[in-house]
């Protein structure tokens, strides 16, 4: 079922399989892409009968179904919904950054200015499940932000509507407009904009191939947040982590995806042995059973080390979307952290507290991105713009080093805007 391997063993299968390596899907979402740049709406309820199954009346969710999906859902998920809200926008507002300017006794005035973006489209997956934790998760750091209109779209079902509970969390956020597509359509449409769907700043959120190639296609035009790939788990964990923890973690890691990628790194050699009586105890009860299965025998291991150093070592090598660290003393390991998306410190903090409920984003860096980029979060939706004020006694007192720095660069006009104004000053 998963397979136990020495770190070298490991190093030796290469188990990733990276972005740039799905030629044939590529070239689908160039051609989805151009259709949608040439003929709008017409070619999005082409695609949404052709994929979704759907024929698509309008493209914009209206208030009588946000009210029919409120009926639907019920008062205890509201309540969960608003207490997950809640610690996801307290812990989103620590991040926020403000403006500055300084003033020098020269007279010089730096500064900088943090602005929102205007629009922003927040892709919501759909598909073999309903997410709406992932409403909460693009939508309230951009609304922190301060970003004015929020888009949001989603793929609708084969009846032309939205899953309730994705609706409802979007209809409590205050989106600006809900719309049913889905797919790498959506993300042209969001891009490049139709008759009814706007053109945005910035792209987030995350999807399947299709729609991660699409981001990457559109990319320069609009920006994005990243390139996500499937969902990844890595957990270290010592003598004293509970067996049973660590496969119930894997499992909900597994069921995302086939492709969904887990390791567990242990110094332990007889953990391996428990986890895996656990999983076949376990796994049963699953009802994504045959996703989980896939996953855990293609795309994860087992991996046995000397030492927890060790572990610490082959996790930062991977630089894993999600790190659980379920050792005696977890704290005592943030040093040795380098390379994550997020940390789950402890048996008793799973990955799906940060998936739904505890506050930090769960749209994450993947495929060992995590190396040099961050998770969501409020600055993906700022801009900051940069402030620069000299008076003439200031630009008089420079101006020599700037002459002599644009002439190594060969660039002579720019020496030149200098040299125009201290004939002015003299």
């Amino acid at each position: 079922m998963l397979k136990v391997c020495t770190k070298e063993e490991w190093e030796k299968s290469s188990p990733r399989k990276d972005i740039g390596s799905w030629e044939e899907q590529e070239k689908a979402v160039k051609t989805i892409i151009a259709d949608i740049k040439n003929r709008g709406d017409e070619a999005l309820r082409e695609l949404a009968l052709k994929f979704d199954g759907c024929h698509l009346e309008s493209l914009v969710v209206e208030e009588q179904e946000i009210q029919e999906a409120r009926q639907k859902v019920g008062s205890d998920f509201i309540n969960a919904l608003h207490k997950a809200a809640e610690n996801i926008e307290i812990f989103h507002r620590r991040q926020s950054r403000n403006s500055f300017i300084s003033t020098e006794e020269s007279g010089i005035i730096l500064g900088q200015m943090v602005i929102p973006l205007e629009k922003v489209g927040a892709y919501v997956p759909g598909g073999t499940a309903s997410y709406p934790s992932s409403v909460l998760m693009n939508v309230i750091p951009a609304k922190i932000a301060g970003v004015k209109e929020i888009y949001m779209c989603t793929p609708p079902g084969k009846d032309g509507k939205i899953n309730p509970y994705t609706l409802t969390a979007a209809a409590q956020l205050g989106v600006e407009k809900i719309f049913k597509m889905g797919g790498a359509q959506a993300v042209a449409a969001f891009a490049y904009g139709t008759g009814t769907v706007p053109v945005v700043d910035k792209i987030v959120g995350p999807g399947n191939i299709y729609v991660t190639l699409a981001k990457k296609l559109v990319y320069g035009d609009v920006d994005i947040d990243m390139l996500a790939g499937p969902s990844e788990l890595l957990i270290i964990a010592d003598s004293t982590a509970d067996p049973r923890f660590i496969a119930a973690d894997i499992m909900s890691q597994a069921e995302h995806d086939p492709l969904a990628a887990n390791f567990i790194v242990t110094p332990d050699p007889e953990l391996p042995g428990r986890v895996l009586n656990s999983l076949q105890e376990q796994l049963p009860q699953m009802s994504r059973r045959d996703i989980i299965q896939k996953s855990l025998e293609e795309h994860s291991a087992i991996i046995v080390v000397k030492n927890l150093e060790e572990a610490f070592r082959v996790s930062n090598d991977i630089a894993p979307e999600h790190l659980e660290v379920i050792i005696e003393d977890p704290l005592a390991s943030l040093p040795w952290i380098k390379n994550a998306g997020s940390v789950f410190l402890g048996g008793f903090t799973p990955e799906p507290l940060g998936d739904y409920y505890a506050g930090p984003n769960h749209v994450l860096p993947t495929g060992g991105a995590a190396r040099f980029s961050s998770g969501l979060n409020v600055d993906d939706f700022i801009k900051k713009t940069t402030i620069l004020y000299y008076p003439k006694q200031a630009l008089k007192e420079a101006a020599e080093d700037v002459i002599l720095l644009a002439e190594v660069e060969g660039l002579d006009a720019h020496a030149n805007t200098v040299k125009v104004r201290m004939k002015n000053i003299e």
